[in-house]
C-alpha cells in the first residue's frame, strides 16, 4: 500500500510541478525551505539534534499557536527531552521562529522516504506529535517503524473531509493503525476518527488547545495604534481578521454605511493570506475609501475615517484587543471559517458568517451562549450598525464571549497527561 501511495503522490507531484513553478514565480509561495522540503537538514538541526526527541508538527500559524502551550509544557516537563517543531507555510514557520529557538524549527519535508529519512536517522524522536488532521502515510509509518510513538493532538475531522476519508476507510485503516494515540477536539471528532479507521481504545477527547492560547494586547504595534487610533467613543474601530477573495468587498461596502454614521471610524482589515495583501490594497483603492498599510504606517501618523491593512503576519490576534466589533473570515464565503476565539478572549463582541465547518463546535458553544452574532453577506451591514448604536447589548456580547472562552480551558493539562507515558524514561524523562 505504501509504495502504491509514494507512486501515485510522485505521480501527482509530478503533474503538478508547472503549478508550483508558477506560485513560486508568482507569489514566491514554497520557495523558502525549499531545500528542507527535500529532505536536506539545516546545519542549525544537526547541530542541536540529539536522539529522544519530541517532534511535533504544525502546519500553519493557527496550529503553532494552538501547541504553544503544549510545547512550553513538554520543555518544562521533560528538561532532558529536547522538543523540534516543523510547519508547512511560510507564515507558520515565521511564527514558530519568534515564539521558539530557531534551531529546534524545520519546514515538514515532503512524504518521500527520501526527504523523511534523512531527518528520521538525525533526530530518532521518541514521540512524534502531529496537530488537527496530518495524516501523513509515510511519515506515521516510518517513524513508528523506527521505533517512535505517534500522538494526534488536537484531532478534527472537517464536514467536508469526512466523506472522502469514509470513502477511502480501508486505505486509511492501515495509517491510522501506526498511531498509538488520538486526542480528539470533541466527541463527534472523536466519534468520526474512529469511523474511518482509528482505534476506539486508541481515542480520547480532551478539548480544543485555541482554548488555552493566552494573546498578550501590549504588542508594540496596538501601542502605537492605540495612540493613532480617535480616542472618542464615537469612533469605532471594526476589526475584520481572516479575510478571505469574495469577502472584503462585502466588507468594505458595509463600512462605508458604517461611516454615514461614524465619519471618523477605522476599519482594520487583515487578508488571511499574504500574498492578497497587494490585490486587496488595489480593491481599497477602487472602492473610494482613504487606507494606510502597516507595511508603509508611521506611528506619528493618524488614523481616522478610512481603513487600516494589516499586511502583516502574526499581529491580528493581538490588534483584536482594539476591536469595537470584530469580523472573522472565511465564512461569508465557503471556506469553513476561522477562529473566533483570538477577539473572545479581548471581551470583543464577534461576528462571523454562516461558513463555519471548520469550527463546528466552538461555534455552537458561543451560539448556544448568546455570545456570537452570525450574519450573511445580506444582512452583514445592518447587523453591524445594530451592534454599533447598542453599546450594552455589544458588551454584553463581548463579555459572554470572555466568559465562555476561559470557561473550556483546560485542553493542554489533559493533553500532558496523555501524552506522558509515550514518553520514556529511556531517553532521559523524569
Amino acid at each position: 500500500m505504501y509504495i502504491l501511495y509514494t507512486l501515485t503522490l510522485a505521480f501527482a507531484t509530478l503533474l503538478s510541478l508547472p503549478w508550483w513553478a508558477l506560485q513560486m514565480l508568482r507569489h514566491g509561495k514554497y520557495r523558502a525551505g525549499l531545500s528542507e522540503r527535500l529532505g536536506l537538514v539545516p546545519q542549525r538541526i544537526k547541530e542541536t539534534a540529539r536522539p529522544g526527541c519530541v517532534w511535533i508538527h504544525a502546519v500553519s500559524v493557527g496550529e503553532v499557536l494552538a501547541i504553544s502551550t503544549l510545547f512550553r509544557e513538554l520543555e518544562a516537563a521533560f528538561p532532558r527531552v529536547p522538543v523540534f517543531l516543523s510547519t508547512t507555510t511560510l507564515t507558520g514557520q515565521q511564527l514558530a521562529r519568534e515564539r521558539f529557538s530557531s534551531e529546534r524549527v524545520f519546514y515538514l519535508p515532503l512524504d518521500f522516504g527520501f526527504c523523511l529519512r534523512p531527518y528520521l536517522r538525525l533526530l530518532r524522536p521518541q514521540l512524534l506529535i502531529l496537530a488537527e488532521t496530518e495524516f501523513w502515510p509515510n511519515l506515521l509509518h516510518l517513524s513508528k517503524a523506527q521505533g517512535a510513538a505517534v500522538a494526534i493532538v488536537n484531532a478534527r475531522i472537517s464536514d467536508r473531509s469526512f466523506p472522502r476519508y469514509r470513502l477511502f476507510r480501508r486505505l486509511f485503516g492501515p495509517v491510522l493503525a501506526d498511531v498509538d494515540l488520538f486526542l480528539a477536539q470533541t466527541e463527534e471528532d472523536r466519534r468520526r476518527l474512529v469511523e474511518i479507521g482509528a482505534s476506539a481504545e486508541n481515542a480520547q477527547v480532551s478539548g480544543n488547545l485555541k482554548f488555552d492560547i493566552r494573546l498578550s494586547a501590549n504588542s508594540p504595534l496596538v501601542a502605537d495604534l492605540r495612540r493613532g487610533l480617535p480616542q472618542d467613543k464615537g469612533s469605532p474601530v471594526i476589526v475584520c481578521g481572516s479575510t478571505t477573495e469574495g469577502e472584503e468587498a462585502l466588507l468594505l461596502a458595509a463600512f462605508q454605511q458604517v461611516l454615514r454614521e461614524h465619519p471618523s471610524a477605522v476599519m482594520v482589515l487583515a487578508p488571511r493570506h499574504p500574498e492578497r495583501f497587494g490585490a486587496v490594497a488595489n480593491l481599497i483603492a477602487g472602492s473610494g475609501l482613504s487606507y494606510v498599510k502597516r507595511s508603509t504606517w508611521k506611528k506619528d501618523c493618524r488614523l481616522a475615517g478610512g481603513v487600516f491593512l494589516l499586511d502583516s503576519v502574526g499581529e491580528l490576534a493581538a490588534v483584536y484587543a482594539l476591536a469595537t466589533v470584530a469580523f472573522v473570515g472565511g465564512s461569508l464565503v465557503p471556506v469553513g471559517g476561522h477562529n473566533i476565539l483570538e477577539p473572545a478572549q479581548h471581551a470583543v463582541a464577534v461576528m462571523t458568517g454562516p461558513h463555519t465547518a471548520n469550527f463546528r463546535e466552538i461555534v455552537r458553544i458561543f451560539e448556544q451562549g448568546g455570545a456570537l452574532r452570525v450574519v450573511t453577506a445580506e444582512t452583514l451591514a445592518a447587523e453591524l450598525l445594530q451592534l454599533l448604536r447598542d453599546q450594552q447589548q455589544r458588551e454584553a456580547l463581548g463579555q459572554r464571549a470572555q466568559a465562555l472562552f476561559r470557561e473550556h480551558t483546560g485542553a493542554t493539562q489533559r493533553m500532558m497527561e496523555a501524552l506522558r507515558p509515550l514518553i520514556t524514561r529511556a531517553a532521559g524523562a523524569p
